[in-house]
């Protein structure tokens, strides 16, 4: 199990339209400020009646608050892993930043990891608290796009994901992939977790070892995705071209590399309507109003619900090796 779910707030009072008032939004200061206490430390909400999603009037308030409400499901996903925050400080119809390197005016309690980038070294922030997750969203940071790999070996992932997005606007081929890779996984003898993206699609996770480097997963994720693809290559592809796709559900592991990341669970994303990436067990891809975009910020109580239910709670602790899933893979091929 990755995350304990249990003690997901569920408390505050909400707005009709999802956000924070009262003890969720803090104590107002002077000058347009209010602070929010997270684990012994005081984080200051500036500017938090800032409109970020102008569409749906959810505010930086209501950001703050569904992340505080959201914490303790959330860092133990990002603990120890180099994040990317996308970071709207006007909202969706302002400027749009993509932020690796850790400003110097972040405070010092803010945890940062050195990691290797061409030609140099990239300074990124880590989350491994309450108060760090709150003072990010005060910094109008709407998403967290974490490592696959933790600070301290990444060169070595601890996560694999396949990204399934649909190849127009429905649903329903995501689904039936998904379901035909977990099946191909389980074959495999790989546990899996599923989140929605938030976005368009679905991630298909598998919890590894950390002892692979990059270079070893990706080549196995990618002789997965061919091996499912040849089983429906009506259906699906590996094709990284999008004009040699056709109607084709295309079975994406790019992310599988050093320096890429994956939307971290439990994250926003930055589109209208707030939509949430959330975690999901295997059996709501029988529900056939399941999309990407499920839960969002204008239901707090929806996501935290989901959350107590602790989706991934039947994945075991500890991430599996490659080496017997390869041979079996192998013998597939």
């Amino acid at each position: 199990m990755e995350a304990t779910d249990r003690d997901t707030d569920t408390g505050g009072k909400q707005t009709g339209r999802g956000g924070a008032t009262g003890k969720a939004a803090g104590r107002a200061r002077k000058g347009g400020t209010k602070t929010v206490r997270a684990g012994g430390r005081t984080v200051e909400v500036h500017r938090p009646d800032k409109v970020l999603f102008p569409d749906d009037g959810l505010t930086k308030a209501d950001v703050v608050d569904y992340y505080r409400r959201v914490a303790a499901a959330m860092v133990p996903h990002l603990r120890d892993r180099p994040l990317m925050l996308e970071r709207l400080p006007e909202g969706l119809d302002g400027p749009h930043f993509m932020q690796k390197e850790t400003p110097d005016h972040y405070p010092d309690w803010i945890r940062r990891e050195e990691v290797a980038k061409e030609g140099g070294t990239v300074t990124h922030p880590v989350c491994d608290d309450k108060a760090t997750l709150l003072y990010l969203a005060d910094q109008a940071c709407l998403t967290l796009h974490r490592w696959l790999s933790r600070a301290g070996r990444p060169d070595h992932p601890d996560r694999l994901v396949f990204d399934l997005d649909p190849p127009g606007s429905g649903f329903e081929p995501v689904r039936e992939a998904a379901r035909q890779l977990v099946g191909l996984l389980d074959e495999l003898g790989l546990p899996t977790m599923l989140m929605t993206t938030g976005s368009r699609g679905l991630h298909v996770i598998v919890p590894l070892d950390g002892r692979g480097d990059f270079d070893t997963v990706r080549g196995f994720a990618q002789d997965v995705a061919e091996v499912l693809a040849g089983r429906h290559p009506d259906r699906l592809t590996t094709a990284v071209r999008k004009k040699a796709r056709g109607d084709r559900l295309y079975l994406d592991v790019q992310r599988n590399a050093y320096a890429q990341t994956a939307v971290a669970p439990w994250s926003l994303r930055a589109k209208p309507g707030a939509p949430v990436a959330v975690p999901i067990r295997h059996e709501q891809l029988d529900d056939p109003e399941l999309t990407a975009r499920s839960w969002s910020l204008k239901d707090v109580a929806g996501v935290v619900e989901q959350a107590r239910a602790r989706p991934w709670s039947a994945v075991p602790a500890r991430g599996r090796s490659l080496r017997a899933a390869r041979k079996r893979l192998d013998a597939l091929r």
